[in-house]
């Protein structure tokens, strides 16, 4: 017993004589974590469903890391990159292709559940803006 109080004291006292310890970051270990799943259709060899998690980035999505920090940079810059097209946009008539994405899940504690396509000009540069997070019409 008396072994215990002295271990006790001896931890506090250590722990006093390095200061006190950082706050924990709560609102992040409370919040949501972000994870999304990708089903992307009509694009060749790239049909298919992938999950994307970030913080701590993880998923079977083949390029994790890239589309985390993509979304990392759009958050710094206060865009959504999951909101829809602004209405009424003046779209050039073009086409990138059939391709299509449909995105679900969770991003900085917000529901996502969005469309993407490359129907025209407006749809071809919001799928670009979400590259690697949605795979490149190059590839």
């Amino acid at each position: 017993m008396l072994r215990l109080a002295a271990f006790a004291v001896t931890s506090a006292l250590a722990a006093a004589a390095t200061g006190p310890l950082p706050p924990l970051p709560l609102g992040r270990l409370l919040a949501s974590p972000d994870r999304l799943t990708i089903d992307i259709s009509k694009a060749g060899s790239l049909n298919g469903r992938y999950r994307l998690d970030c913080r701590p980035v993880g998923g079977d999505h083949p390029k994790a890391e890239e589309a985390c920090a993509r979304l990392d940079t759009l958050a710094k810059q206060g865009k959504d990159p999951f909101a829809s097209a602004p209405k009424p946009a003046m779209c050039t008539f073009q086409s990138g292709g059939p391709a299509t994405a449909h995105v679900t899940g969770t991003w900085h504690g917000q529901k996502v559940d969005s469309w993407f396509g490359r129907e025209n000009g407006c749809d071809i540069a919001r799928w670009d803006n979400l590259e690697p997070v949605l795979p490149s019409a190059g590839a």
